[in-house]
This record gives structure tokens, sequence and C-alpha cells, in this order.
């Protein structure tokens, strides 16, 4: 799934380590990552934690997406500053989870982030499921 993630990729996003249930991703704060305060926009920051979520809750192997999420801001990052997200799922129940992600510099927190999961699509083709409700589209 993360190879074929251009948004990520393209922003220099790199998977380190990804297991049943948990990933490891590093992006480094470009210039044009910076927001008018001089720090990195929270989207960004957003985006690496949302892209481990990701890597973490596919790794079970259907289509999985995210439901929902939420992202505590807990310290700024900088231009050249190496973020690390740390993605761990906390459960599974039915077709949902539960992962959180905690964005770092070394071993300073910067976010964490909550992400809920739905699976959609099928283990045996890796493929989304067909629906026809307007809510499901």
């Amino acid at each position: 799934m993360f190879a074929a993630d251009q948004a990520s990729r393209g922003l220099g996003v790199e998977l380190l380590e990804q297991g049943e249930g948990t990933a490891v991703l590093r992006m480094t704060v470009t210039p044009g990552m910076v927001n008018g305060h001089g720090i990195a926009h929270g989207g960004y920051v957003f985006l690496l934690a949302d892209s481990a979520f990701a890597c973490a809750c596919n790794s079970h192997g259907p289509v999985t997406v995210a439901a929902g999420a939420d992202v505590t801001f807990v310290a700024p990052a900088y231009e050249g500053d190496v973020l690390v997200a740390r993605a761990e799922q906390r459960t599974r129940f039915g077709r949902s989870g539960l992962y959180d992600v905690s964005v770092l510099r070394g071993d300073e927190v910067i976010a964490e982030f909550r992400g809920r999961s739905r699976t959609i699509g099928s283990a045996s083709t890796g493929t989304a499921a067909s629906t026809t409700s307007k809510e499901s589209r």
C-alpha cells in the first residue's frame, strides 16, 4: 500500500518498519512545510501520523481506511527537524480498529494521534468491497 502512496512518498516520507498492527515512518520538515509562524504546518505533521496509521491498520491484509482521527499537537516542529511516527494497534473489533501514533523528534513528543479504522475490503482479494448505499460512498 505504501509503495502506491504518492502523497506521502512525494513529501519524502519513508517507511522504516512495518509489522502486524505497527508501523514506523520518518519525514524531514522541508522549507515548503513551514507555515507563517516559522513552524511545521500541522497538516504535514498530521499527514505523517496518518500515513503511519494507514500502514499499521493495513498490515492485516484487507483494505482498511480511516473512519476518523484526532491529533493533539504537543510541541512545534521546525524546518530541518526529522520526525518519526510510531503507530501501534490498540484493538480491533469486527471491521473496526483503534490505533495510536506518537510523532517524535528524537525523544520529544511532537504530536499524539488516535485513528479509527474501518475494513472495507476482502482479505482474499485485497480489493475494496462493492457497496450500493449512499452512506458508504
